[in-house]
């Protein structure tokens, strides 16, 4: 399974290990090892050799567990993440502790956009959603390649721009469709980040995510499962046919993935 999570020790063996939540990143080994440019991150493979040859000496792989916390709301930044194999969930908590998605990143961006934006603090939680792998980069280096203008400032401003998209179309997407055409657009979205047509995912963080009742998302599940889109058994979802999904989904998660295509290529 792609989403094992694993420990590389300072000799480069990799061990098995089960999901550690509560612990923060594992640890990390240099990632100038990587033999090309498909290192899995399309924000970086859509680099030229030159600029990404220059990156790849401060790329470091690192490991997330289902459920880990990014960044903490208001957090400083050290580092910026570039999701290979994971995805990662912006999250806003209320006072009461109930929280929404916001957004999400995966191999198609960076975690962290504070850096280079200005802000410096993260304006949210960032909540690991499907365990994976991910490459980081030192807030220094992120911010001295986007004061250096090029390529890798041109594509991280993109992504930025399809990002605003994201976030402000699943607020309207939470607000005016049904739960189950909600789920479909998370599902659809979460399946274009992962390698895999498997998603480990509770029904209570999902709920968390879209905002919703657990009930709600029960139900969801299960129309969307007796009708054979996906399969739900024990926080393992799989999907089983794609094209149910699409024709279940609202417009909205193909106004996300158009501007993501638009913007990224």
């Amino acid at each position: 399974m792609r989403y094992a999570t694993y420990v590389i020790w300072s000799n480069g063996e990799k061990v098995s290990s089960a999901p550690e939540p509560s612990k923060s990143i594992k640890r990390t080994m240099p990632f100038a090892e990587v033999q090309d440019k498909t290192c899995g991150n399309r924000l970086l493979t859509a680099l030229p050799s030159s600029e990404y040859d220059r990156l790849r000496p401060a790329l470091q792989e690192v490991s997330f567990a289902l459920g880990q916390v990014v960044y903490e709301f208001g957090g400083h930044l050290d580092y910026v993440y570039f999701p290979t194999t994971a995805i990662v969930s912006l999250l806003y908590t209320m006072e009461n502790g109930s929280t929404a998605e916001m957004g999400l990143t995966g191999n198609d961006g960076v975690v962290g956009i504070a850096l280079f934006m200005g802000g410096g603090t993260m304006p949210n939680r960032a909540v690991v959603q499907s365990s994976g792998g991910a490459l980081r980069m030192t807030a220094k280096v992120l911010q001295d390649e986007f004061a250096r203008g090029g390529k890798f400032q041109a594509l991280l401003l993109r992504y930025t721009q399809a990002l605003i998209t994201q976030i402000s179309q699943t607020a309207v997407c939470n607000r005016l469709h049904s739960v189950e055409q909600q789920l479909c657009r998370w599902l659809l979205l979460s399946h274009d980040r992962v390698p895999s047509d498997e998603l480990i995912m509770t029904q209570e963080l999902i709920g968390d995510m879209l905002g919703v009742r657990r009930e709600g998302v029960t139900l969801a599940a299960g129309r969307l499962q007796a009708e054979g889109a996906i399969s739900y058994v024990r926080g393992h979802i799989t999907i089983l046919d794609r094209t149910k999904l699409e024709q279940s989904v609202c417009e909205c998660y193909k106004v996300v993935r158009d501007e993501f295509d638009r913007l990224l290529g």
